[in-house]
Formats: structure tokens, sequence, C-alpha cells
């Protein structure tokens, strides 16, 4: 994984808390130590405290608190809220994917699937929305596959299209709270390791197909995460981090 590369002046988040959600992924996890070098307070939520615990051992500063967050159990996000709480901002890059053909999908997964990107975002900011701070934000992770469907990624494609219009629903309803989300692409997050020697080619090919000619990298969407969580008249948007890769 890359190291956090933006530099501290551009975060400008000092004094300011941010609960990640998904800490103890890949890019919840880029994120965090991001966040922290800036001088926020990170709250890490997650389902694994393993995972946890090892992204708050490489935070330039002490975590504001560990939570076990199972986007799936409303009870584990109740006790989230009652544990943090004012804070300004609520990140979640929380995914399940239930990939597969049709015929062959199991209810649970696909439950699950709809908990991480639809209902545990719901639930969210049912139970922490009257705990953020003036200016405050709350940033969901969508995807590119709701734009651009593919075969056997029908639960990608469906929970991450439902996210698009969760979040607009959130920004009427919870206002002033501002309610966005960040749909990245393809991204060398570490998340396409498991490829082996293939993963060069598959980015190669990847980047040779969108308008942006490129791979996205963590950084990427760190950026757009701040844009969306410092632009004070953003809400209700779906920021495409996807290199033009939707349209291509």
């Amino acid at each position: 994984m890359s190291t956090v590369s933006i530099p501290k002046e551009s975060l400008d988040l000092d004094g300011q808390r941010i609960i990640v959600v998904g800490a103890g992924s890949h890019i919840g996890r880029h994120l965090a130590r991001a966040a922290s070098a800036a001088g926020a307070e990170v709250v890490l939520a997650g389902p694994s405290m393993a995972k946890l615990e090892a992204t708050a051992a490489t935070l330039t500063g002490p975590a504001a608190g560990l939570h076990h967050v199972d986007l799936g159990d409303e009870e584990s996000i109740a006790t989230l809220a009652a544990g943090v709480g004012a804070f300004d901002h609520l990140v979640s890059t929380a995914a399940m994917p239930a990939n597969g053909p049709v015929a062959t999908l199991e209810l649970a997964s696909v439950r699950r699937a709809f908990d991480a990107k639809v209902i545990g975002p719901l639930l969210l900011a049912k139970h922490l929305a009257g705990q953020v701070r003036p200016g405050g934000s709350f940033t969901f992770f969508s995807g590119v596959a709701a734009w651009r469907p593919a075969p056997e990624r029908v639960v990608m494609a469906t929970t991450n299209g439902a996210l698009s219009f969760l979040v607009e629903a959130l920004a009427v309803e919870l206002a002033p709270v501002r309610v966005n989300a960040v749909s990245p692409g393809i991204v060398d997050s570490g998340a396409w390791d498991g490829l082996g020697d293939d993963k060069d080619s598959f980015l190669e090919h990847v980047a040779a197909r969108n308008p942006a000619r490129r791979t996205g990298t963590p950084d990427d969407l760190v950026r757009a995460v701040l844009y969306a969580t410092g632009a004070r008249f953003v809400t209700g948007t779906v920021l495409h981090v996807d290199g033009g890769g939707r349209l291509a």
C-alpha cells in the first residue's frame, strides 16, 4: 500500500473528530492514517477489533476510540453513538460484495451486501445525526458498478445505486447536516493483490480503457473524501472518482 502523501496543510482537520467506519479495510485504514496525520481525532469502527487495532498502530496520534460496529446489527450502531459523543464527520467505507450469477446468489449474502451499503448507512444516520457538530457531514462509499453494471455484479450495482439515492434523501431529511457519497472506480488499494502476477496486467488494461488513462490510488479517494467533508455548500452529491471509468 502507498504511504500517505497528501500534504497536511491541505487537509485542515486540526481539532476535528472523524469517525471512520470500515477503518480496518484497505481504504479505511489509509483514510484514518491521513486524517490522523492532519491532526484529527480519529474514531475507528468496524467488525474486526484486531484489524482496528492494526490500523490504530499506524496512526500518527492515538486513536480517539475503537468500536466494534457491524452494520447489520443496529445495537452495535446504537452503542457506537452512545460512546463517541459529538463529532464532525463520519465516513463509511464499508462494503460486503455478493457477486456471482443471479441463479446462484444466497439470500444471506445479498442481505449482508444491503446492510453494508444501504441499511447500515441509514442506521448510522438514524443514531448519529443528532451528534454532528455544525458544518459536519456523513460520507458513504458507493461504487462505479452502479453506473456500469456487469454480469455477476447485480447486487453490487444495485446496492451502490441505492446508496446514491439514499444520500440525496438523507441530505434533505438531515439538513443542515450534509450527506454525500464517493464512488470509486478501480483503485490500487491492495484489494487487487489477490490477483498475484495478473494484477499488473489487469490494472494496465483498466487504465488503457478509461478516459483518465490511469487507475486510482488511495490518495485519490482521500482527496475526494476531504473535499466532501470540507465543501460546506456540497450535499446530496455523488463524487465519481473513477477516471471516467463509468463512461468507457
